[in-house]
This record gives structure tokens, sequence and C-alpha cells, in this order.
């Protein structure tokens, strides 16, 4: 989720087919965040170069201060991200450092007010930054101003190693959306869709952009077709108003055999908008992210898949990635560091279940 924006860029930015050599490695194992803080950051500061290759020196005392940036705080997606970040915080404050985390209030503008947000975390004299790369034009030189200043960045959630590259930031968290979306393609067309239709409340941002394009290029290699439902951003968190777009467009199109949604919040509107359209026993129905209410419809056979990304894994080792630089110059050498993407269904729900009860899913 990550999500979201105004303003779009070029669709279908997908990660480099590299990323997929060191999937394995980290498969198995868009909040703010708004105004929460594990601390203020005080204390000295390591300025570490964020040149390729370079070293970070460690910063005196330990005292690292670390700015993550991420979604809404009430988009529960966000909250597990949040709590792995919050888990890996426990380490850094050990050392007299600190973890502050950031967000917006809405999705109406996210690229623009994700800009504000570094801004805001570079101000603070950061030892880090850590950042989505929601929508790259909005975005991109507010990261490269951090970089200059000698600021180490982390992409994480949205953006890829591409967008890691291009700003000079030293490594990409998370998952490959244009593979998740590919796998979720295929899966559909596996079980007989012909024509699904990507409901997006995000429009613009690349991770949603870049899930519906592979959505798309998945059915296609199993000759099914996929299209966007664009959504107004405002609509996002919005059930009602989502609820009657998905209906209107399942009425108005009765060859639309599978619906898939670009996160949980939605994906509970277009279960709706199925029973609503009586459409429920042509119609299968899959999501990216993982709820309890999507855990259930697919352990009951009512929703045919979820694609996890594993946010909790997202916050925790982009934390601990930043955290271990920051004090000792080391670095995964695998980038990106991918926490995804995993289908979920009905053969795999119940350890899925287990890890959303205890928060980390």
């Amino acid at each position: 989720m990550e999500r979201t924006q105004i303003g779009r860029p070029p669709r279908g930015r997908r990660l480099s087919r590299r990323v997929l050599a060191g999937a394995s490695v980290l498969a198995a194992a868009a909040t703010a965040l708004t105004g929460c803080s594990s601390g203020k950051a005080t204390g000295d500061t390591a300025q570490a170069t964020a040149s390729e290759g370079g070293s970070a020196p460690a910063a005196k005392g330990g005292k690292n201060a670390i700015y993550v940036i991420g979604g809404k705080p009430d988009d529960p997606f966000w909250s597990a991200v949040k709590r792995g970040g919050e888990d890996a915080a426990k380490l850094v404050k050990t050392g007299g450092g600190s973890v502050t985390f950031l967000g917006p209030k809405t999705y109406d503008n996210l690229g623009p007010d994700a800009a504000k947000l570094t801004l805001t975390a570079l101000s603070q004299n950061p030892s880090a930054i850590v950042v989505p790369d929601w929508v790259p034009e909005n975005q991109d030189d507010a990261i490269k101003q951090a970089v200059k200043q000698g600021v180490p960045v982390f992409i994480y959630n949205a953006g890829g190693v591409d967008a890691a590259e291009k700003t000079g930031s030293l490594k990409y968290i998370g998952s490959d959306d244009y593979e998740a979306g590919k796998a979720g393609g295929v899966k559909f067309a596996e079980e007989g869709a012909k024509n699904i239709l990507c409901v997006n409340t995000v429009p613009g941002a690349a991770n949603s952009e870049a899930r519906c394009d592979g959505i798309a290029d998945g059915a296609k290699t199993k000759g099914a077709k996929s299209k966007q439902l664009p959504l107004p951003s405002s609509n996002f968190g919005n059930p009602s108003a989502v609820t009657q777009a998905i209906k209107g467009a399942l009425l108005k199109d009765d060859s639309i055999d599978a619906l898939v949604t670009i996160g949980v919040q939605d994906a509970d509107s277009a279960a709706a908008a199925i029973e609503q359209a009586s459409a429920a026993d042509k119609v299968e129905l899959g999501t990216f992210d993982l709820s309890d209410s999507q855990l259930s419809r697919v352990k009951e056979g009512k929703q045919l898949f979820a694609i996890d990304q594993q946010p909790y894994l997202q916050g925790f080792y982009a934390v601990s990635i930043a955290n271990q630089y920051l004090s000792y110059g080391v670095l995964p050498p695998q980038n990106p560091l991918l926490t995804g993407p995993l289908l979920v269904t009905a053969d795999n729900v119940a350890e899925a279940i287990a890890g959303t009860k205890a928060g980390v899913r």
C-alpha cells in the first residue's frame, strides 16, 4: 500500500527483473503514523554519505535519529508497518537513539504531502530517512535533496529498486507490485476468469498502477484480459462510494467475471458490491494485502486470494537496516530486499490468519 495520489507517473513503472533473484530469500521469512513518535530526534546524529558503496560513520554514542514516513493512521496496512518499525525501534532506543513516524492525514494529495514530510524530516537533522516513493514526480526532488545533504535514505514499500537508484537512496525494501499483480492475474485466469476489473482508488500512484498493470499482463499470459476502474483518491476509505461505483460497473458490463482491489478496505466494498449486484455466483474476488475479513472470505471460499507483501517486515527491516548502517556501516547485499509477494489462498490461509491475529500480517 501502500498508496496513492494525484499526478500520474508513467504507467507500468516496474522493478528491474533482477529483483526476482532475491525473492526466495525473503519471501519465506502507502499512518502514520501521523504525529506518532517513539522519541524526539535529539542528540548527535550521523551525517553519512549516501553514495553507492559508501559507509556510514557510527553515530556518536549510537544516538541515531531515524525518521520513517508512512501512510494514514487509520489504514490497517500501515498499522502493521508501524508495528514492525516500532519493534525494530526498541534496539535503536537502547543505544540512545530515536525513531519518529510521520504520515499524511489523507491520500487526496499524497505525492506533494509526502514530499513535504520528507523535507520536514530533513529539517530535524536526521541520521537517516525511510520513505516510500509513491509518486516520483512529486517526491524525487525532496529525496534527492536529503541525499545531497549527506543523509542516508532508504526507499521502502513503493518505488522499487529503480526509484532507489534514481534518487541515490541506498536500498529498496518491500514487495514487487508488478509481479504481485501478475501472480494475481495468472491465478484468476487459471480459475477460469476471462474479463477482470482492477479497481484503483489511488490512480496515479506508482505502486497501484504497477499492481493493475501486473494483473493485466498476468491474465494475458493465460488468454484473459483486464482493465482498470479508476476512482477518485477521495473515495479511498469511503465504503459507500466505492461500493456504488463497483456495483455500477458490474451492472453495466455483465461480462466481468473477476474483481481485484488494490487494498483491503476496497475489497470489503467490492464484496458488498458483488452481493448487491447479485453476481456472487459468477464474479471472483481478489485483493492486495490482508485483513481478517479478507482471510475469512478466503477460508469460506467466498474470495479467491489475497496478496501479501508482509507489511510488518517492511517496517522492521527498514528501521533495522537503517540503524545497522548508521551504527556499523553495514548493508545487506540484496537490493531490493523483498518482502513479497506471497499469494494467500485456501491452501495456506490458516497460517495467514494466525499472523493477522498477532498483528504482523
